[in-house]
C-alpha cells in the first residue's frame, strides 16, 4: 500500500530534478517547475499524467485503483488511489508522468544515463 511519502521518495529516487511543491494547495512533485504529480484534497489519491488510451486501459482494468472524473476527462490524467496501487506500479506512473512534463532534453539526458534510446523505461 503506497503513501504520498512513497511516491515522493520514489519519484526521487527514480528521476533527476524532482522538486517537492505545492499546487492547488496541495502537496507536488514538479521537474523544473512543471507538475507532474499532486496529491488530491482527499488524500487519498494522486493525479499523475498519463496517455489518454493508456489511462482508459487502466481505468478499464482496475477501476478500483485508476480512475478519472469529469473534470480531468478532456485531460491526459488519470487519478491513481494510493491504497490500492503497489510500489512498482506507482513508480512507472510516475516516471510516464515524469516524462510527459519533463524539458525534452532532460528526457534525452535521463534516457541516455539509463542506456535506453528513447521510449517507456
Amino acid at each position: 500500500m503506497a503513501d504520498w511519502d512513497t511516491a515522493c521518495r520514489l519519484a526521487e529516487r527514480l528521476l533527476p530534478e524532482v522538486e517537492r511543491s505545492t499546487s492547488y494547495r496541495t502537496p507536488a512533485l514538479k521537474v523544473r517547475g512543471s507538475l507532474f504529480a499532486r496529491l488530491r484534497e482527499d488524500e487519498e489519491s494522486v493525479v499523475v499524467f498519463a496517455d489518454p488510451m493508456e489511462r482508459d486501459a487502466l481505468i478499464q482494468e482496475d477501476g478500483a485503483t485508476f480512475s478519472t472524473t469529469p473534470h480531468y476527462e478532456k485531460h491526459p490524467i488519470v487519478l491513481v488511489t494510493l491504497a490500492s496501487v503497489d510500489d512498482d506500479q506507482l513508480g512507472e506512473l510516475l516516471v510516464e508522468s515524469w516524462r510527459r512534463r519533463a524539458p525534452k532534453r532532460l528526457v534525452k539526458e535521463f534516457d541516455a544515463a539509463a542506456g535506453r534510446t528513447g521510449g517507456k523505461p
